[in-house]
């Protein structure tokens, strides 16, 4: 009589279990780094969003930019519907303010002195950190 016997032995499946690990080991660092990369590039694109709602309302208003927080902006949503959140990745909370003078907090910093023509109108993320890549600042985008 034959002694059949279906299954795994006990080094199989060690074996298995410490090959899943090492994977595991692998993906979840480089699974978080495409969660900043995706926050990353929401953002910029968020920015290029309120850059172009900018551009549109200093062209129906003969070469004025808004001199106040980008409210009128969001009026009757007209240029853009709200102002979009901030989504700076592992340094600052998500935020949709627009501040006017700069500080290193996250969410948005708008230009709104029209005494000073060469800044005024100029949209950035509120972070001097860099990017993911690590080679350029938010600011610069």
């Amino acid at each position: 009589m034959k002694n059949n016997k279906k299954g795994f032995t006990l080094i199989e499946l060690m074996i298995v279990v410490a090959i899943i690990g090492i994977l595991a080991a692998i993906a979840i660092p480089k699974f978080a780094d495409l969660i900043n990369k995706s926050k990353e590039g929401a953002t910029k694109g968020a920015l290029s969003s309120v850059r172009g709602a900018l551009q549109v309302y200093y062209g129906d208003n003969e070469g004025w930019f808004p001199t106040d927080d980008l409210s009128v902006l969001t009026a009757s949503a007209k240029y853009i519907n709200n102002i979009p959140l901030a989504k700076i990745p592992t340094r600052h909370a998500d935020s949709a303010a627009v501040i006017n003078t700069f500080a290193d907090g996250g969410g948005w910093m708008y230009e709104a002195n029209s005494s000073s023509p060469s800044i005024w109108g100029n949209f950035y993320v509120s972070c001097t950190h860099n990017d993911i890549k690590d080679t350029t600042s938010w600011s610069t985008f």
